[in-house]
């Protein structure tokens, strides 16, 4: 086929390949700005000029055929070469600008990251960014999204990971809890406290701890524990904990402040650290590319400086 004949395929090809990264043709059409007719016309057309079906469609999944997956994975290098250049380009003049699709965590994203994309959006106008909140793990690549800000131990090999601030995990009850159950003094005793567990870790109903200063010796107590409450967000969580239902770990960024005011929540077991919770460092995830666009980088150096203290105080331990 000449390139008379491809140039008005170009842009059909494009969508295929944002097709196979997104299997739904709704999720096509609303990257692309079209209608979800139009992007399911414009494959049938594509499939006519080729001759061969590349989509195989059922009433609750898109899928490619063995040729539309042999097609895309011809052309997917090609249009990440030519979005990168284009991007590479557009960087060269003027303020940055574009849209930055970013996914966080809920109650990091609430609390922590909402200020400071207000505050970054202040200072570069001509840059929009697209936010979505979510606790599953997100595909950067095949969802189309440019940065994820993740707390985790092990960022992917695959991905540019700039770290943004050291995190904890700390382990808190009400007051009032304690005085009614008692103040546990050594790990093992969660075993007959209720505990509330969160649903996104593998090992939620499992906790390790080591004593606070000895994180590198290989001493480590480990304690299985169960509970009335089970969630995957660290606010519902926090909001048991303050109700009083039981003794829970939170990252230390969705911990309530002190203030001037008594604590809501107290450090429980404070001389002892939890391991491989919640992650032990935020980060800001990204695919690897060989150019970073010039917005995505100041966004990057904003959360970088603006992170850079961390989460503030622990809570103290239960009074003696």
């Amino acid at each position: 086929m000449s390139s008379d004949q491809l140039s008005p395929l170009v842009a059909d090809l494009h969508l295929l390949t944002v097709l196979a990264a997104t299997r739904s043709f709704t999720e096509t059409a609303r990257r692309l700005g079209v209608s979800k007719g139009s992007a399911s016309m414009r494959i049938s057309e594509l499939e006519r000029a080729a001759g061969v079906m590349l989509v195989r469609r059922t009433t609750r999944s898109v899928g490619l055929t063995e040729a539309g997956q042999q097609l895309v994975n011809g052309m997917q290098p090609a249009f990440n070469r030519i979005s990168e250049s284009y991007s590479a380009v557009k960087d060269l003049v003027g303020t940055p600008r574009g849209l930055i699709r970013v996914t966080a965590p809920v109650a990091l994203g609430r609390q922590h990251l909402a200020p400071r994309v207000a505050a970054f959006l202040q200072r570069f106008p001509e840059i929009h960014i697209e936010l979505e909140l979510t606790d599953r793990f997100v595909n950067l690549a095949n969802e189309g999204f440019d940065l994820a800000i993740r707390h985790t131990n092990a960022p992917p090999d695959t991905h540019v990971a700039w770290v943004l601030c050291e995190t904890r995990s700390i382990l808190l009850a009400s007051p009032d809890y304690l005085a009614r159950r008692g103040v546990p003094t050594q790990p093992a005793e969660l075993a007959g406290h209720d505990c509330l567990l969160y649903l996104g870790n593998h090992n939620a109903a499992s906790w390790t701890f080591v004593r606070s200063g000895k994180r590198k010796s290989r001493e480590q107590v480990g304690v299985n524990v169960s509970g009335t409450l089970k969630a995957n967000n660290s606010e519902v969580l926090r909001e048991a904990l303050v109700a009083g239902l039981g003794i829970g770990l939170l990252p230390d960024f969705s911990v309530p402040p002190g203030g001037g005011e008594p604590s809501a929540l107290v450090h429980v077991l404070p001389d002892w650290q939890v391991q491989g919770f919640f992650g032990e460092r935020i980060y800001a995830l990204r695919p690897w590319s060989a150019q970073v666009p010039k917005a995505v980088q100041y966004f990057v150096e904003h959360l970088r400086e603006s992170f850079a203290r961390g989460f503030g105080a622990i809570p103290q331990g239960p009074a003696a």
